[in-house]
């Protein structure tokens, strides 16, 4: 079967990521696929909304598949600029759909995954939920307007969900602004049934909210306190001696996260999110967020991450530099910069 379904049932125009022994990890194949659909369903009267969920039971979407771009660049292709260009242009245009764009966030949403759901306008999360931008740890940094989502989550929870890699519950990312509604994994089918007879927008947030309920307390309902001091620095240095200084056992854990990362990805990520709070759109993070892609992959250490925890999975990456207090302002500025052919083209 094709790693992407589309299909129509009812007034629901449907996509279903069809990779589920991969977690339905995004390629550009499907990228490609994928963003021309929902133009095709934006302009068909006869349908109402879109939905967009993963096969399997473990979860939406893993993020992009990143052994692609690996071996891409091992390889010497532009596949990886061509990739996050066309997937950005589609992340925007999520984010700009001109009907209900439902999102199943249910079990793993990472990366790539946040980027095709956490834009939407109807994102449902389940007790299985597991969303998070964990890109630091592999030296790239967030990106599929990840920074936008971060910068624009209350407090600093973006700031600690971006640099520790957090996996934020339903509860979680509803606080945090990557979701807006609990509905328990055995109420999803049924609900997808009552959309495909919604014709109006009333009609799908009545439906969703029929088979909404609370979400169980997650992180983020008891350590806002010490995650919104720590992270409100400006320098990873600052950030990582504030944890140091506390006793809570999960400040202790997002201080160990910090120092398995790779302390360059740290720096930019916590630069990326610190700018995009002063972008005037998620269209300029995403132009900010590609340029810093392009650098991340000319650089060794995003190559030698996905070596170590996707490849060959010893799960022991040389970073390089090894420790954040050799990354200089300066080399992390240098991934901002402006470089021939970085210009994305919204309008396609």
């Amino acid at each position: 079967m094709s790693d992407l379904v589309i299909a129509r049932q009812g007034r629901l125009g449907r996509i279903t990521l069809n990779r589920p022994k991969a977690l339905n990890a995004l390629t550009y194949d499907m990228v490609r696929q994928m963003h021309p659909a929902l133009s095709a369903f934006a302009a068909d009267d006869s349908v109402s909304a879109v939905l967009v969920d993963g096969a399997g039971e473990r979860g939406l979407c893993a993020g992009g598949d990143i052994r692609s771009i690996y071996e891409a660049e091992l390889a010497g292709s532009d596949l990886p600029a061509r990739f996050w260009r066309d997937e950005y242009v589609m992340n925007a245009s999520i984010a700009r759909y001109p009907m209900p764009y439902i999102a199943v966030m249910d079990g793993i949403v990472m990366g790539g995954g946040v980027g095709i759901s956490a834009h939407g306008s109807h994102r449902i999360v389940t007790e299985r939920s597991r969303i998070a931008m964990p890109e630091v740890g592999i030296g790239f940094s967030p990106d599929v307007g990840g920074t936008w989502l971060l910068a624009h989550a209350p407090g600093e929870l973006g700031a600690f969900a971006g640099l520790t890699a957090t996996q934020m519950n339903a509860a979680d990312a509803i606080a945090a602004g990557f979701a807006d509604v609990h509905v328990e994994t055995s109420g999803i089918a049924a609900l997808i049934d009552d959309l495909t007879q919604c014709a109006t927008r009333s009609e799908i947030d009545a439906a969703i909210s029929s088979r909404s309920s609370v979400a169980a307390p997650g992180l983020f309902a008891h350590a806002r306190g010490w995650i919104d001091h720590c992270f409100a620095f400006d320098t990873v240095e600052e950030i990582v001696a504030a944890l140091a200084s506390r006793s809570e056992p999960d400040a202790q854990k997002a201080l160990a996260a910090l120092q398995r990362h790779c302390p360059r990805s740290l720096k930019v990520a916590l630069a990326a999110i610190r700018k995009a709070r002063k972008l005037p759109s998620l269209e300029a993070a995403l132009q900010m967020e590609y340029r810093v892609s392009l650098a991340c992959i000319a650089a060794p250490d995003m190559v030698e991450g996905i070596r170590a925890v996707v490849v060959d999975k010893d799960q022991k990456p040389r970073w390089s530099p090894a420790t954040i207090d050799e990354v200089t302002p300066q080399m992390v500025e240098s991934y901002f910069a402006p470089r021939a052919g970085d210009v994305i083209d919204f309008t396609q």
